[in-house]
């Protein structure tokens, strides 16, 4: 150890450990060599490491970063001079204030057509608006004469047109994943200002002609110190959606209707059902469209179409009510004469109304085709024979009496197989009529 009082003759990096030993009492020749040790470690820590196996060396490397150019937006030593003069102006007010006005061009990219609402008389769209203006106390020397972009931020910072929808219901700009807002400025002052919107605006639709219809909605942009601008967009409709839900279904039960027109009289429960079924229908099918349309204080085509052929429907029922009413009718009157001539029960029912006025007497006479137990003598058959003339014989008077007059409604009325017959070919042809005006008109 050092003892107290001495000096260590060596001075250097390496003193501290040369004076844990002592050195003092070492030979001469000793501290020599201990002290070149003591150098050679001093200088080989100072020099660059090399990598354990490749005998390189160990360099730092430099960072991507420093290879870029040099930042522009860093601060400079000094007092900073903004680009634009935001605070040495008032903003407030627009630009060469007191003196004429500025104009201002507006321009409008649509960008799609979201959606049309019949019942809600509106319409949406997304849209592109741009602004165009000069406002002076922005410009900037540029010597490159390029112009700057700029986010949102500075919009609240400067004036900018107060432009509006006029009839909008909604309207948002859109802020995903930031507001979708460019302010771009020129040198000389010019102003591009551009946001994207989602407007839902009205449209006054005039529906008298729906579904053959076209309509005209505007979107109208105001200022407080501009004019008004129009942007009209016309709307056509497609009407092959409408034909395969109203009107293809519409005939097909105006159609089915005319069935029971070929059904027996007698089958009742056949052509009820049948009537029935298509009222029914037809008032769902009217039911349906008007759910889905506005109510509106004017008739529409499409209700033209459904309610004409809501009463074709309707009229059928009625013919097979008319027709029953005439069957029954007409049988009472044949049970009254049987019960006021009880005589002719015993002549068979088929024959007796086969019988007419238009007989000859020796036709009359003759009882051909009926059974020997039925041949009476000569006294008792001519009565039958009048009998079985005055079953028939306020019908044939009638029929005779019409076709000299020329009155064969009353004919048709009185038959009621001869009205099934006929609206065979007035239901279709009366139809078919109406399809070819309604479709001249609207389409």
């Amino acid at each position: 150890m050092v003892k107290p009082g001495g000096a260590c003759p060596v001075e250097g990096p390496c003193t501290a450990a040369c004076c844990i030993v002592d050195i003092c009492r070492m030979p001469y020749f000793m501290r020599l060599v201990f002290f070149l040790f003591c150098l050679m470690a001093l200088v080989e820590s100072r020099k660059p490491r090399r990598k354990r196996w490749t005998g390189q060396l160990e360099m730092p490397k430099q960072s991507h970063l420093y290879k870029k150019n040099p930042d522009v937006t860093k601060t400079r030593p000094g007092k900073l001079q903004p680009l634009l003069r935001v605070d040495d102006h008032d903003f407030t007010m627009r630009p060469a204030f007191g003196g004429p006005a500025i104009p201002v061009g507006v321009d409008v990219q649509v960008e799609s057509l979201d959606s049309i609402s019949e019942v809600d008389m509106d319409f949406t769209m997304t849209l592109y608006l741009r602004h165009y203006w000069k406002d002076e106390r922005l410009a900037f020397s540029s010597t490159s004469n390029k112009s700057m972009t700029f986010d949102g931020r500075l919009v609240k910072k400067i004036w900018v047109p107060d432009v509006f929808f006029v009839h909008s219901k909604r309207s948002f700009i859109h802020d995903t994943t930031t507001d979708n807002i460019m302010l771009r400025v020129f040198p000389d002052g010019h102003v591009l200002y551009s946001m994207r919107i989602t407007v839902t605006a009205m449209c006054n639709m005039d529906f008298s002609h729906f579904p053959l219809d076209s309509q005209t909605c505007s979107l109208e942009l105001e200022s407080c110190w501009y004019n008004r601008l129009y942007i009209n967009f016309t709307l056509h409709r497609h009407i092959f959606f409408f034909l395969l839900q109203t009107y293809f279904p519409a005939t097909l039960m105006v159609m089915l209707s005319w069935v029971s027109f070929w059904i027996d009289h007698r089958a009742v429960p056949a052509r009820v059902s049948l009537g029935i079924m298509t009222v029914l229908t037809m008032s769902t099918i009217i039911t349906g469209v008007n759910a889905s349309m506005p109510r509106v204080s004017y008739i529409r085509a499409v209700d033209i179409y459904l309610w004409v052929s809501f009463v074709f429907v309707f009229l059928s029922v009625l013919e097979y009510a008319a027709v029953n009413y005439l069957t029954t009718v007409q049988e009472q009157k044949e049970r009254k004469f049987r019960e006021k001539f009880p005589c002719t029960c015993g002549m068979p029912h088929s024959r007796t109304m086969t019988l007419d006025g238009s007989y000859s007497e020796s036709e009359a006479n003759s009882l051909a085709g009926y059974p020997r137990s039925h041949i009476l003598p000569e006294e008792e058959r001519q009565d039958k024979i009048v009998v079985h003339l005055a079953l028939n014989s306020e019908l044939v008077t009638t029929r005779k009496k019409g076709l000299l007059k020329g009155h064969v409604g009353l004919y048709i009325f009185q038959n009621t197989h001869a009205i099934d017959k006929y609206s065979r070919l007035i239901f279709p042809a009366f139809y078919i009529f109406f399809n070819l005006i309604y479709w001249s008109v609207f389409a």
